[in-house]
């Protein structure tokens, strides 16, 4: 390899390590809290969290669907179990009630997981997860994303409103960012995000520095169950059970998204192997109270902003990020970038998500009869994401973290009309001119 080869596929590297660890960071610390987690569990979490998501990456890319892929924490579910934490006590459970049947539910379904793709049966999946349900879970993931990227950008003070310096600076971010995208030309536009992210946290050091986060000393120490020992509370372990199946949209979405990107068809071996590491990661997860990864649609809006296509530097990525956890000092030192300057990179980086959605739709023709199909799941998702959760008090608790989440309403209502609708019927008819 060339000397300007090794630069490439280094400063690749890198912006990969960065994306990674902007999407995965936040989650154990916000479960974490969501739980009530003493910090060094918590910091035992993000650890666990860096180390098997450096893993999981290196064999989906290796022998799972085998694309540069992000395979991280779960969007869904990571929602689901922040509202599971926050409602224990409406449940009128403990939280260690309330998270080991999260650890059971999750538990039974990777070992479901597994054995459809041991034995070869995804395509009961499949016949359930139709093309039009995969684009409505894409243009819901989008929203979701970006309405948490976006008020992530802004630094809240303790009286409730915006820190406006703070705030006007990730703005700025994403500006510059944005304008690296469009006019940085190859080079600067393919690492458009690594240049954000480390500029952003440069000048925030400077501009900033009392409100940098504080790294912390602690050691290793690692906790099985932390959110809670298994149990039988039959109504969360079906909750849980139920959200991780229904993970496995992403997982068709994501892997048929990227397929696109690199204009490939699918094969069904790739769909089987992926989904089996998903399932056998699904366990690792609830041993150390961590969110069930999943293949990152949202991996293709990074992919279109940064052409970065090859497996290798994302293979090394990986690899890095696996050292972040196993050496702590390392994690540490990263944990210090401000969440609102990853917040802002990452708000720029998934608007190409949208377009993602957009392409899903593949040419399908609506009229007024069918654009039901479409735009029903989706409005009615994003509507229920912008709903205070506190309105739905007055219904059963067990139910609550499934009405809640617009990304499981949606995806739900979705499958229904695809299962009960004759769409090609009403198509044929716009297609006749009737």
């Amino acid at each position: 390899m060339t000397q300007q080869g090794v630069t490439v596929t280094l400063f690749s590297s890198l912006q990969w390590l960065f994306f990674i660890f902007a999407n995965t960071v936040v989650v154990p610390i916000s479960v974490g809290a969501a739980f009530q987690l003493p910090t060094e569990t918590i910091e035992m979490t993000i650890r666990c969290s860096f180390i098997f998501t450096g893993i999981s990456c290196i064999l989906q890319a290796w022998i799972g669907h085998r694309y540069p892929l992000l395979d991280s924490h779960s969007g869904l579910m990571w929602g689901l179990m922040i509202n599971m934490g926050i409602s224990a006590s409406a449940l009128g459970l403990d939280f260690a009630i309330v998270g080991g049947g999260i650890a059971t539910g999750i538990l039974l379904a990777g070992a479901v997981t597994v054995l459809l793709a041991a034995f070869n049966l995804i395509y009961i999946i499949q016949k359930v997860i139709k093309p039009m349900v995969i684009s409505v879970y894409i243009f819901l993931l989008t929203f979701q994303l970006i309405f948490i990227f976006f008020k992530g950008m802004f630094k809240i003070t303790e009286s409730g409103t915006i820190d406006l310096p703070v705030s006007l600076f990730s703005i700025l971010i994403v500006i510059f960012v944005g304008f690296l995208r469009i006019k940085g030309g190859k080079i600067l536009g393919n690492f458009s995000i690594l240049i954000g992210i480390i500029v952003g946290w440069s000048l925030y050091r400077i501009i900033f520095p009392s409100d940098l986060p504080t790294a912390s000393s602690s050691g290793m120490a690692f906790t099985f169950f932390p959110l809670g020992t298994p149990n039988l509370n039959i109504g969360i372990i079906f909750v849980s059970f139920f959200a991780v199946l229904l993970n496995l949209t992403n997982s068709f979405a994501s892997i048929q998204a990227v397929a696109d990107v690199y204009k490939e068809k699918v094969e069904h071996s790739q769909y089987r192997r992926s989904i089996f590491v998903t399932g056998i990661f699904a366990f690792i997860t609830s041993i150390f109270g961590l969110v069930p990864f999943t293949p990152f649609t949202s991996t293709i809006g990074f992919l279109q902003s940064t052409k970065l296509f090859k497996r290798k530097p994302f293979i090394i990525s990986g690899f890095l990020f696996t050292l972040l956890g196993v050496i702590p000092p390392l994690g540490r030192f990263l944990g210090t970038i401000p969440l609102t300057i990853g917040n802002a990179v990452l708000f720029v980086a998934y608007l190409q998500l949208f377009g993602t959605a957009l392409n899903s739709l593949k040419g399908t023709l609506f009229n007024s009869e069918t654009i039901l199909r479409l735009a029903g799941p989706v409005l009615v998702g994003v509507s229920i994401m912008n709903i205070p959760p506190a309105l739905f008090g007055s219904i059963p608790v067990l139910l609550q973290p499934f009405i809640t989440n617009g990304l499981i309403m949606g995806v739900i209502i979705s499958i229904f009309l695809e299962k009960f609708i004759n769409w090609n019927k009403l198509t044929n008819k716009l297609e006749v001119g009737q």
